[in-house]
């Protein structure tokens, strides 16, 4: 199973174009064959920027253990909502009347 994950990477406000060339590149090279690698810039002058980057790899042994876990609690919320909706489906509703300015 694929999912997409993040690596952030700080950049500081004075990094050479030339280092961040390398570094970009370096990253590029150590990610799995078919990631699909996007970029993203977040941040603002106050809180600063940051580099985004997401790719598709395979879950580990670990993570598909936590995933089928999650999912499936998940799976369990959804399905009791789905039953609370439908018991509040018949109950009955009067709209309430239009009260007249006096």
């Amino acid at each position: 199973m694929r999912t997409r994950v993040k690596d952030y990477i700080e950049v500081s406000d004075y990094t050479s174009l030339d280092r961040l060339i390398t570094t970009l590149t370096a990253i590029r090279d150590s990610l799995p064959e078919g990631a699909d690698p996007e970029l993203k810039l977040r941040g603002d002058d106050i809180f600063g920027r940051r580099l985004s980057i997401t790719y598709f790899r395979e879950l580990s042994a670990e993570e598909q253990a936590l995933d089928a876990k999650y999912h499936a609690r998940d799976q369990a919320v959804t399905d009791e909502l789905k039953a609370l909706t439908a018991k509040l489906d018949d109950v009955p509703y009067d709209k309430p009347k239009a009260r007249r300015a006096a």
